[in-house]
């Protein structure tokens, strides 16, 4: 029987399996939707610790396509309805600021 550790509690696999107290992620781990999601979760930090800096708007627009992007093929592999609207939206909004940005 394996024994796996939470802190300094050990939990054996069939009580992880079977509890409703331990905190267990509902969200893939390793599979390609895990490595897009951390990339996009990184561009979209990338953007936000260089908005408002005078002469990066456009840096900052990019990131933000690229993480929003990223997170839009998220919302699709995982059919979540709520993130596929969200970052669709959003994506659109990005999109119309960088041409607004470029043609300016």
């Amino acid at each position: 029987m394996k024994e796996f550790m939470s802190g300094s509690v050990k939990f054996d696999k069939k009580e992880l399996e079977n509890s409703k107290r331990i905190f267990k992620s509902a969200t893939p781990k390793q599979d390609v939707s895990w490595y897009i999601k951390w990339t996009a979760s990184v561009f979209i930090l990338m953007a936000m610790s260089i908005r408002g800096i005078e002469g990066l708007q456009l840096y900052d627009l990019i990131f933000s396509i690229l993480g929003v992007a990223g997170w839009l093929v998220v919302s699709i592999l995982w059919k979540d309805r709520a993130l596929l609207i969200l970052n669709g939206v959003g994506l659109i909004f990005l999109v119309r600021n960088l041409f607004t940005s470029l043609m300016s």
